[in-house]
């Protein structure tokens, strides 16, 4: 029997942007596999209905709305768990958002809300929480990546850029922070329909173009993320870091976009 190396129970779990989509997947993931979990983002209604669905399975949590790009506001969040719980040692970073268009046309101030979402946040998050995982010779982190960093992509090029950041990133860390028995990797979704991408992906023309370019034919159901984030973020991937799993049904292998 090998499940024991996939339990979670005493893991304690923050997922940042985990309160929707592929995030809230992940957080329930979680604490189905044992964790206590954290499930948190800006908005205050959906952290707490997060939160109550988390304790509804029996594990601990902690209702705090946060913005992730703010390292006051990151560091007050890791400040509280710990108070609560006495240590983080899963870090989820899920947090997205994108902005549509020619490039030429991208309002600066639209550059920078996506880079401050999907990067920004990630490297806050990971460098003030890190910190505790250093000083206790264990972690786990995961960032939530994109087939838009493997490929180029027109009207998203913002959403690529930060994405590739957000994969070069978990490269980059998984290298530096090996010796500290910190271990990160990183999930990159196919097409799951979610509230960042359900305007596109239900459309009749670009849902049948999309299903047709994925080899399994279908969109990814959201509870089909939870297995590889309870492996990354369990003893099972202990000797396994600056990954990227993709969980898209075959896409990449498939082609360009």
């Amino acid at each position: 029997m090998y499940h024991h190396y996939f339990d979670l129970t005493g893991r304690v779990a923050i997922v940042i942007g985990g309160t929707s989509g592929i995030g809230y997947s992940i957080a329930m993931g979680l604490a189905d596999a044992g964790a206590d979990v954290v499930p948190t983002s800006r908005h205050e209604e959906r952290v707490q209905k997060a939160v109550k669905a988390v304790e509804a399975k029996g594990r601990r949590s902690l209702s705090l709305a946060i913005n992730a790009t703010s390292r006051e506001e990151v560091e007050r969040l890791t400040s509280e768990m710990i108070k609560r719980f006495g240590h983080i040692d899963i870090l989820v970073n899920s947090a997205g958002t994108l902005w549509e268009g020619p490039f030429k046309d991208m309002p600066d101030g639209e550059y920078s809300r996506v880079m401050e979402v999907n990067l920004r946040a990630s490297v806050l998050t990971c460098q003030v929480i890190g910190k505790g995982m250093m000083e206790q010779s264990q972690g786990k982190i995961v960032n939530i990546s994109s087939m838009a960093a493997f490929w180029g992509q027109p009207d998203i090029v913002a959403y690529c850029i930060s994405k590739g950041g957000v994969t070069q990133l978990t490269r980059s860390l998984a290298v530096e922070w090996a010796k500290y028995n910190i271990q990160v990797n990183a999930i990159a979704p196919g097409f799951f329909i979610t509230p960042l991408t359900e305007k596109n992906f239900t459309d009749p023309v670009i849902g049948k173009r999309l299903r047709e370019k994925t080899p399994m034919g279908r969109f990814g159901k959201l509870e089909e993320i939870r297995g590889a984030a309870i492996f990354l973020t369990s003893h099972a991937s202990d000797f396994i870091t600056g990954e990227t799993i993709r969980v898209d049904g075959g896409l990449l292998i498939n082609g360009t976009p």
